[in-house]
């Protein structure tokens, strides 16, 4: 069963954002002949490892809410320059809207249980994916979307 993390998209103020980030990495990798993944190093080493890379995604909260998603891939740990050991978060190309949920701040990641997370913008249909970021942030806050 998948299992999902979330974690606050520190330095990106829009979705927008993210995905500059994202594509710049991806360039990045193809120009270095690999696949056009991305990637977010942590310091924790996720336990459920299993659960995560049968079908989790990492949820990205911007500006307070839960805003989008990416695929994971793979997790590798790997010993820093410092000697201090790591986890590469290995995340797919694509950046998938999400409904906004509301988050409060939190350091480095948790999981995020399938029945907690928010469904995508598209499986939800085109309901609210045409409004403007700004009111749509609000409407979540409000709770009517």
């Amino acid at each position: 069963m998948a299992l999902h993390l979330i974690k606050l998209c520190v330095g990106a103020d829009s979705i927008e954002d993210l995905r500059e980030w994202v594509s710049r990495r991806a360039l990045v990798a193809m120009a270095a002949g690999l696949e056009p993944t991305s990637s977010h190093t942590t310091r924790m080493v996720p336990k459920r490892a299993a659960e995560l890379l049968d079908g989790g995604s990492l949820y990205w909260v911007i500006k307070g809410q839960v805003q989008a998603r990416q695929p994971l891939l793979d997790l590798k740990t790997f010993t820093d320059a410092d000697g201090i050991g790591r986890c590469e978060l290995v995340l797919g190309p694509e950046v998938i809207e999400t409904e906004f949920q509301p988050k409060r701040a939190f350091q480095g990641w948790r999981y995020l249980k399938v029945e907690e997370a928010p469904r995508d913008l598209k499986s939800l249909g085109a309901d609210g994916a045409e409004l403007p970021m700004d009111l749509r942030r609000e409407l979540a806050e409000l709770g009517l979307l």
